[in-house]
């Protein structure tokens, strides 16, 4: 096997991306601290069409060198919009009728393995703070909490992986039906 080029990617410029269509995802952060997480985040939502992303809170916003050194050029590809509070987005959002689902441990979370996307649906998935995780508030209006399943002795992933892992998830599960 040969790797390859990044040439032989096929991958869209700039301004494709901003033309193509979306998956229907939206991702906010709720108050995340590290700029680098952001700046995964947004690789992430490039490498997976996202449609939006939301800073919200304490959430670091381009233009930020640190932001800049993990995302690798995805915040001028990739849709995003700050927001002081977290909160008043999910009120809009599910006022247009998007899903809300936060991401967290709670009682009746859906287990991510389990979870089955309504077809033609919008969903908004919210990440939390580092320590902290989604505040409670949020989670309250999410119409769902999605938990990712852990087997080892820490409570909780890095935000980026988790970002990662649901989004991939989600994206199959919408695309491959």
């Amino acid at each position: 096997m040969r790797k390859l080029a990044n040439s032989e990617l096929g991958r869209l410029d700039a301004a494709a991306f901003r033309e193509s269509e979306k998956t229907p995802i939206i991702i906010l952060l709720d108050n995340v601290r590290s700029l680098y997480n952001v700046g995964a985040v947004f690789r992430t939502s490039d490498a997976f069409l996202i449609e939006k992303i939301y800073l919200c809170g304490i959430t670091g916003t381009p233009p930020n060198k640190e932001i800049r050194k993990t995302a690798l050029g995805a915040t001028q590809t990739v849709a995003w919009e700050y927001a002081e509070n977290t909160l008043d987005v999910v009120k809009k959002l599910k006022q247009e009728g998007v899903i809300i689902a936060s991401i967290e441990q709670a009682v009746g979370a859906i287990m991510l393995q389990n979870l089955r996307p309504e077809a033609d649906k919008k969903v908004a998935l919210v990440f939390g703070n580092e320590v902290k995780g989604v505040d409670q508030k949020v989670v309250n209006a999410s119409d769902m909490v999605i938990e990712i399943p852990q087997f080892g002795s820490k409570h909780s992933l890095n935000i980026s992986v988790s970002v990662g892992m649901v989004v991939w998830d989600l994206f199959s599960k919408m695309t491959y039906r």
